[in-house]
Formats: C-alpha cells, sequence, structure tokens
C-alpha cells in the first residue's frame, strides 16, 4: 500500500491509499479519485514530505488533537455532501421506506431511489428478501 497525498483542480489537498502506483494511474484515469471536499474528479498528486525519522514528532503532534479534529471536520463536510446529494436526487418516502423498498424491489412502483426510515427489525427484513438498500450515519431534516 502507498501513501500519496493529492491535490484537486480546485486547490484541495487530501490524502488516499493506493494498492500500488498503477492502482493510483488507472484509478486516477478512470475518474474514481474524488476530492472529498469539492467532489472534483481532475486529481494529481501534491507535493509530500515524507515522516523519515519523524515518527516521535508525529506521534506527538496526532496526540495533541489537531489531526483527531480535522478529521471530524473533513468527515462531516463529506456527510454533509451525500446528504445534499440525497436530498436533491431520492425520493422521501419517510416511515413509508420499507413498503416503498418492496413495492420498487417487486415491480409494483416505478424504480428510483429513495430514502427514509426503517427500525433494525424492518431493515432486517428487507435484507432477508434480499432488498439492497444503503443504512446511512445521520438522520435528515424534514420540514414537516
Amino acid at each position: 500500500m502507498i501513501l500519496y497525498k493529492l491535490r484537486c483542480s480546485n486547490g484541495h489537498d487530501f490524502e488516499a491509499w493506493f494498492h500500488d502506483s498503477a492502482s493510483y494511474s488507472i484509478q486516477v484515469d478512470c475518474g474514481d479519485v474524488v476530492c472529498p471536499f469539492c467532489s472534483d474528479t481532475r486529481v494529481g498528486k501534491a507535493i509530500m514530505a515524507p515522516h523519515i525519522g519523524r515518527h516521535h514528532l508525529s506521534v506527538e503532534g496526532e496526540q495533541s488533537g489537531g489531526g483527531e479534529r480535522r478529521a471530524r471536520e473533513v468527515a462531516e463536510h463529506i456527510l454533509s455532501g451525500v446528504s445534499e446529494q440525497i436530498v436533491a436526487n431520492y425520493d422521501d418516502v419517510g416511515d413509508e421506506f420499507t413498503e416503498e423498498a418492496r413495492r420498487i424491489h417487486y415491480g409494483e412502483a416505478k424504480e428510483r431511489g429513495i430514502y427514509g426510515e426503517a427500525t433494525n427489525e424492518e431493515a432486517a427484513e428487507l435484507e432477508d428478501e434480499g432488498i439492497d438498500f444503503c443504512r446511512l450515519p445521520f438522520r435528515f431534516r424534514r420540514n414537516d
């Protein structure tokens, strides 16, 4: 595995792991590497300083909490973007998620992207029926 520091065409820096340099090249050429800040696929390698001989300093810096805070900010930014994309491109079916997912799966309703809420029991039933869905780590704010 190899870690690269990357930069998108909008100037955002981020890091990503790849199996090897060939994997990096293939994924970038296919547009599979996406900036976590702005979803730009025009990405290239940025200048990176190796951590050779600096392990003691880097561990102390990481323990100070700055790295964790930055990681949390990046994660929140990414989740916010995911949430915005879902709201913009999928239908909110609310508490009817389980039934609507079944109707779509069995061809009784138009195939489309939906989101909503399901209990753990309802989610287990969907899994048992072979209905694909994804659990999200956040709730949507509704304006009702």
